[in-house]
């Protein structure tokens, strides 16, 4: 008996009925004495955040810019803190918010990079 290509094995499972697939599952169990849908479902998909990355973002000031005012209004703004503790983030740099959803994250390095800051987002 001529061996089976993978294609050709394919093209003929497309022609079959769903009660003549199942057979062929029951035939294959008795013969080989292995589920093959059980093999299907143990591999199972791969991660889907390996493959679209961090889901949680924390935005990292580097420099503030020549408009640091600016700056300090946005920080001030985005986390609640007071004008002291907003300065002191943008003179010696540091986290503005932590764990912050991709597109957030995002949305305030776009913000803070209009006007003048070095943003990260790690």
């Amino acid at each position: 008996m001529a061996k089976l290509k993978k294609d050709e094995f394919i093209s003929s499972l497309k022609e079959m009925t769903i009660l003549e697939i199942n057979e062929l599952v029951e035939a294959m169990k008795e013969e080989f004495g292995v589920d093959p849908s059980a093999v299907a479902v143990a591999a199972g998909p791969a991660p889907v955040e390996e493959a679209t990355g961090p889901s949680k973002l924390d935005v990292v000031l580097t420099a503030p810019g020549a408009n640091k005012v600016a700056v300090i209004k946005i920080i001030r703004d985005v986390t609640g803190l007071g004008l002291k503790e907003s300065k002191a983030i943008a003179d010696n740099g540091g986290n503005v918010k932590e764990q912050l959803a991709t597109e957030e994250a995002e949305a305030l390095k776009a913000k803070l990079e209009e006007a003048g800051a070095t943003v990260e987002l790690k």
